[in-house]
């Protein structure tokens, strides 16, 4: 007597799908895709550093537009650029005021006030005036990122390069599996 097909049913192993946390899915993923697709170390490190320290830049709104020139100008990877850029938009907002307050010193001009009411007052009687001063903080705050950036990005740069060379090889070897 031959046993049926129900009774030699074995039960499958179970998988469970594996829950990674939002850092790993938002950013590492993406950055080994990047491997995958055939980005060098080299260029990836330069793109993300440069994306990381254009998006900290004080003039809101302006990181997007200024990585994809920056991007296309030093022809690094776009995708990963905008990576570092978005990455750190909340760092973006802390840093305004402090990069306004450290300019206002280094240039000598008025400290920017921050108490509701006193800027109330001034957009309220000299709204001109204060649309000029708040151009001249920003253009300021502007200037020291832009030096502080020039320094910075290539030393970001230097880096991250050696830890996406070591990355690249366990890419290669097939140590992080993209997941579907």
């Amino acid at each position: 007597m031959q046993p049926s097909e129900s009774n030699l049913s074995v039960p499958a192993p179970t998988t469970h799908p594996i829950h990674h946390n939002w850092l790993y899915r938002r950013v590492a993923l993406p950055v080994l895709a990047l491997l995958r697709m055939g980005a060098s170390p080299e260029k990836l490190a330069w793109s993300i550093a440069a994306g990381l320290l254009i998006g900290i830049n004080p003039i809101l709104g302006s990181t997007t537009i200024l990585c994809l020139a920056v991007a296309f100008i030093l022809r690094l990877n776009v995708a990963a650029s905008q990576l570092g850029n978005h990455i750190v938009y909340p760092l973006e907002l802390i840093l305004v005021i402090p990069l306004i307050r450290i300019a206002s010193r280094i240039f000598h001009t008025a400290p920017m006030p921050l108490s509701a009411n006193e800027l109330l007052h001034a957009a309220r009687e000299h709204p001109i005036a204060l649309s000029r001063q708040l151009w001249l903080w920003e253009w300021h705050a502007f200037l020291l990122w832009a030096i502080l950036a020039a320094v910075a990005i290539p030393i970001f740069a230097l880096a991250l390069t050696p830890f996406f060379r070591r990355l690249l090889k366990r890419v290669e070897r097939h140590q992080y599996p993209i997941l579907p």
